[in-house]
């Protein structure tokens, strides 16, 4: 006649290891984690070592449901923010978006040719003011003189090509690239 099982059956680490479908190694190293329980050396009272099992089992799979949750998100982080670097980069080659570095640049290019004209008036205005024979005379000399140099600074332009080569080279691309022949070598 078998032994019916109450609250209070008492089973070896063997036995809880074949009701578990688990090894006997296992059932001690789930004692040492805490997770199940000893009554005495080697004995184990069954209906609640099996209810610990399941309940440490269902915290595993919420733990692991919390994980693949934050890997999800971290995922979609991930994809919004390529996402976001290629509009900006498309951006960048269509020309709608500039690095601070191309502005930088490019600011520096007006600088210098500011500079270059600046530097240029003295040898441009010396023979000019030395023929004159009033300061009122040089002066007005003096003023024509700027006057074109701040109208020829008035033509300085950005150009959208100036701009592409040097996100092209910047990028280490080829710069024949978009040419506009529409043709595939």
């Amino acid at each position: 006649m078998a032994n019916k099982i109450t609250t209070e059956t008492e089973v070896s680490t063997s036995e809880l290891a074949r009701v578990l479908g688990i090894t006997a190694r296992y059932v001690r190293q789930l004692t040492e984690d805490g997770q199940l329980e000893k009554i005495k050396q080697g004995r184990y009272t069954l209906c609640a070592s099996v209810q610990k099992y399941i309940d440490s089992r269902e915290a595993v799979t919420e733990d692991d449901a919390k994980l693949e949750k934050a890997k999800r998100a971290a995922e979609v982080t991930l994809k919004t923010s390529k996402a976001h670097i290629a509009k900006m980069e498309a951006d960048e080659l269509r020309g709608r978006m500039h690095r601070s570095e191309d502005v930088e640049a490019m600011t520096a290019d007006l600088i210098y040719t500011l500079r270059g004209s600046l530097l240029a008036l003295p040898g441009r205005l010396a023979v000019d003011v030395a023929a004159v024979k009033t300061p009122a005379e040089a002066a007005e000399v003096i003023r024509r003189e700027v006057a074109l140099l701040m109208q020829e600074l008035t033509q300085y332009r950005y150009d959208p090509k100036k701009y592409e080569e040097r996100v092209r080279k910047r990028m280490d691309w080829d710069t024949d690239i978009g040419s506009g022949d529409g043709e595939d070598e």
